[in-house]
Order: C-alpha cells, then structure tokens, then sequence
C-alpha cells in the first residue's frame, strides 16, 4: 500500500514538472513569436502576449504545489536548527497545516471566482464541450477558464501538504527525521 503511494506521488510530481516545462516553453514561443511579428514584419498578433500572461500564471500556481511537496518553500531553518527535534518537528507540521489551510482557501474562493468570473477574452478562440463532443469557438474565451487554475491548485497545494506531513510523520517514528534540510554548499 506505501509503496503504491509512493508511485503515484512520484508520478504527479513527474507530470506536474512537465506541465511546467511545457508552460515555461510555451512562455519562450509566445513571446519569441510575438516580438519577431512586432519588430520584423510589423504585425503583432493580439493573442501573443495574453498567451504569455497565462502561461506564467499556470506555470507559476502549478509550480507552487511542487515546491509545497518538496518542502523548497520558505522555512525557518535557521530557528528550526536551535529547538529540539520534537519542537522543530510540530513548528513545520503547523505551517504545512497552515499552508494546507490556504490550499482550502484556493479551492473555495477559486471556485467562487470561476463561477461569477464575467467577461470575455475577444483575441481568444477556445474549443467547448457541446452536444457531446469537442466545438471550436473562434472567439471570445470566458475568463473562467483563465482563472481554473486557482481551486485545481488548490486541491493539489492541500494534498501536498498532507503528504509531506504524513511523510515527516513517518521520518519522525523511524528516527530520520531532520529538523533542517540539507543544503547544497558547492555554489
């Protein structure tokens, strides 16, 4: 059962890297493509630089939940080194729980704010499930499917945390536990 649970952690992380990937490429293309068209031939696309924008809001809400998982966010390490292990071990668990608490607030007001979200990108053509297939509209994306990012992120933000408060749990019961990471000093 563990061990299952460690392959599919293993393999959401591994998805979650790639969509970064694919977003911080996207990011490059889009605003490669759109400064050749603006100062070359003169014929800037409008999309270009709303594509960009999106990408980076993705990559980064996607990005958030890796860096939740792996435990890169901000710490206090340095306090964390000077209280005992037992101490250190229930300040991080708190802050994970805080941080799952602000997944819970994603996933609530992102849902509010896709629901009520008005408007319309015009320079943005979509495709829509219709009449039980795949419809291309050639313009007008709503801004909710801009904004979905914020409650999937949010459910992957609490699930992040709550894996790496089971997994310090467990570090704890073995005797792995350490109340710092480990930092790389070769730079």
């Amino acid at each position: 059962m563990l061990s299952a649970i460690v392959l599919f952690d293993r393999a959401v992380k591994k998805i979650l890297t790639a969509f970064c990937s694919i977003l911080l490429l996207m990011m490059v293309v889009f605003t490669v493509y759109s400064v050749v068209m603006r100062y070359v031939f003169e014929n800037p696309p409008v999309w270009g630089d709303l594509l960009t924008v999106l990408s980076n809001i993705w990559l980064v809400f996607f990005a958030l939940a890796i860096t939740v998982r792996d435990n890169d966010h901000i710490a206090l390490d340095l306090i964390y080194s000077y209280l005992p292990l037992k101490a250190a071990f229930f300040i991080r668990q708190f802050w994970k729980l805080v941080i799952c608490g602000l997944g819970i607030v994603m996933i609530i007001y992102g849902l509010e704010a896709v629901e009520t979200m008005g408007g319309k990108y015009w320079e943005m053509w979509y495709f829509a499930w219709e009449d039980g297939g795949l419809v291309f509209k050639s313009n007008y994306m709503p801004k909710k499917y801009a904004i979905s990012i914020v409650p999937f992120s949010g459910v992957l933000v609490c699930v992040a945390s709550l894996a790496s408060i089971l997994e310090d749990s467990l570090r704890l019961k073995a005797g792995t536990f350490k109340q710092t990471e480990e930092f790389d000093e070769s730079f």
